[in-house]
């Protein structure tokens, strides 16, 4: 038997997408979601509207739905969509980039920091606890505070208490 024709509504589409279970404590009903149509350059603002109640054993996910608003109705069944899911939100976030991390022998993270001494401009070594990475960024969760100065440029040749001078290019 041969289907001769296919019902199709475009009025109530939603998206869904199998999401690893490493994030079933941040990503939750209402958790809001970018949704990019690269087909149609298009992109839209919404919310988890479910999440299912079980982790899949074969892929260790879980499923999410989207809704999609499609009222020009140029949104078609089985079209591809890219989604950026906020999974975790920090107001008072310090940002470095990963370059500027290194590690000592014991293991610990740190940063070089400017210190205003009396010879002048410094290079010292900060200890820091890195959070969650995005991107070429690494959140700082302790060891910095907001007004602090950090090398970037290099951050890995200067030595600590080595005497140091700012360039603004």
């Amino acid at each position: 038997m041969t289907a001769l024709f296919r019902l199709v509504s475009l009025k109530d589409m939603y998206i869904n997408v199998d999401v690893p279970e490493t994030y079933i404590t941040s990503i939750k009903k209402g958790t809001e979601v970018t949704v990019e149509f690269p087909v149609l350059s298009e992109k839209m603002e919404s919310t988890i509207r479910q999440t299912s109640s079980y982790i899949n054993p074969a892929n260790r996910s879980f499923s999410i739905e989207i809704p999609v608003d499609n009222k020009r109705g140029n949104i078609k069944p089985n079209l591809t969509a890219r989604l950026k899911i906020n999974d975790y939100t920090s107001e008072n976030a310090i940002l470095v980039p990963l370059s500027v991390i290194s590690e000592n022998q014991e293991g610990e993270q740190y940063v070089m920091i400017v210190n205003e001494s009396e010879n002048g401009l410094q290079a010292i070594r900060r200890k820091v606890t890195t959070g969650k990475a995005s991107g070429d960024l690494i959140e700082i969760t302790e060891g910095l505070k907001i007004g602090d100065q950090v090398i970037t440029e290099g951050a890995r040749t200067v030595r600590e208490g080595q005497l140091i001078d700012i360039k603004n290019s």
